[in-house]
């Protein structure tokens, strides 16, 4: 059986949303399965000493025009979320909630909350999450209590300092046969490398 691909992201990144809306796809076309893997930028970033694209000088200028563009270039909608950056604590808390006992209702909340976050919603606040949620018929009740609860604030946390030991330093950041690569510009390389079984 191969093995699956892991698909770290953070919800406020430009480029982890493209990358969302092509990795199953991508990752079917070649008899894979994906594990989604929210990540918290802003703690890892602690560590790496970077910062968001868009707050660097020139090449914040640059990206603005590129998320756009890049996204027409693969026919994806897109959006830029206001605020920008934001917190997707609350996002990966309802995440990683609903992963502990149905992964594949998580996978859809993942995709439901990132098509929000980059279609005008602002994700950041807790009880987006829950509407967004809800109308994948999510119990709003039991979604608000799994985010607040220690189980989700804990796990959350746990994930990101795991993708921070396994060097995971940006989003999107795809693991594939033990093999990474950074950023949504490489799943040409991920497609190569599936079909050739690496080089």
């Amino acid at each position: 059986m191969p093995q699956a691909i892991e698909f770290f992201f953070d919800f406020s990144s430009p480029y982890g949303y493209i990358a969302s809306r092509l990795i199953d796809d991508l990752a079917a076309r070649h008899g894979r399965e994906v594990i989604w893997k929210p990540i918290l930028l802003g703690a890892i970033f602690k560590l790496t000493g970077m910062a968001p694209l868009t707050t660097i000088p020139l090449k914040g200028n640059y990206v603005q025009r590129d998320f756009p563009r890049t996204a027409r270039f693969h026919g994806i909608p897109f959006a830029m979320p206001t605020p920008f950056p934001f917190s997707g604590v609350q996002a990966n808390r309802a995440f990683y909630w609903l992963d502990s006992t149905d992964p594949a209702a998580a996978h859809g909340l993942a995709h439901a909350l990132y098509d929000a976050a980059f279609s005008g919603h602002d994700i950041s606040r807790a009880e987006a999450v829950v509407e967004i949620a809800a109308i994948r018929g999510i119990d709003r009740a039991a979604v608000s209590a799994g985010m607040a609860s220690p189980e989700a604030k804990d796990r959350t946390r746990t994930e990101n300092d795991a993708a921070a030991a396994r060097n995971v330093f940006g989003s999107p950041y795809i693991i594939v046969d033990g093999e990474p690569f950074w950023g949504s510009d490489r799943l040409d390389h991920i497609e190569k490398w599936l079909e050739t079984g690496g080089w």
